[in-house]
């Protein structure tokens, strides 16, 4: 099997990337092949992170996206990962809508999946629901709970938003927090998740227990994907 994962949540800093990256880390642990798309040009930490799996691509161009799904006819196994930057859901589903891209890729058997990563505010949850109402059935939904950025999700459980994702068959996940000084050491230094685990004599390693923290908050994150048509 292999997926499209338009990793989203329109709103900045609920942890797109964050989210990119450890699924691009699955990805590398579980030996599948995938190519990742960038299409933040003002931060652009996928690329940075994960560089030689991602590229940057213009998400106002309907070139640049073309090139995201491109792959599948040489290589209709290697799934895709895009990070997309805050705002960028109304020229992506305009592309997407008239490239009647949902139907083609699940044709070939290709799983589309929008992945909305949340915070615990208002603002995220309402997204969601514009999210859900711009597809409606056609592609899978991931609704992220990322502790990372929030603690207290009730607001999303008891929303319309969610309950308009989840008659669409939308799946629930909790990323769990990561511990931040742990967290801004990997990012100081662009270390990737592997790099962050393994390394223990580098100049930036982490610490015997820094290293475990990272190492169980990815096998708790992993258990969760484990779940979803990837």
């Amino acid at each position: 099997m292999s997926s499209i994962n338009f990793i989203g949540g329109e709103k900045g800093g609920v942890g797109k990337s964050v989210t990119s990256r450890i699924l691009a880390q699955y990805f590398i642990d579980h030996s599948r092949p995938f190519v990742g798309f960038d299409t933040d040009r003002s931060h652009s930490s996928f690329t940075r992170f994960y560089e030689g799996f991602a590229s940057p691509v213009v998400v106002d161009s309907y070139e640049g996206l073309d090139k995201v799904v491109n792959g599948f006819e040489a290589n209709p196994q290697q799934s895709v990962i895009v990070d997309l930057a805050a705002q960028t859901l109304a020229p992506l589903s305009r592309w997407i809508v008239e490239s009647d891209l949902v139907n083609l890729l699940t044709g070939l058997g290709v799983a589309v999946n929008f992945w909305h990563v949340l915070d615990d505010g208002r603002d995220s949850t309402d997204l969601l629901g514009t999210l859900v109402d711009t597809f409606g059935n056609g592609p899978n939904y991931i609704v992220v709970q990322n502790y990372g950025r929030g603690s207290d999700f009730g607001m999303l459980l008891g929303s319309q938003s969610l309950g308009k994702a989840t008659a669409h068959g939308a799946r629930v996940i909790a990323l769990p927090r990561l511990h931040e000084a742990s967290m801004r050491k990997i990012d100081a230094h662009n270390t990737s998740f592997w790099k962050a685990v393994h390394d223990r004599e580098g100049p930036h390693a982490l610490g015997l227990l820094e290293r475990q923290r990272v190492k169980t908050w990815l096998a708790n994150a992993y258990a969760a994907f484990d779940t979803l048509p990837l």
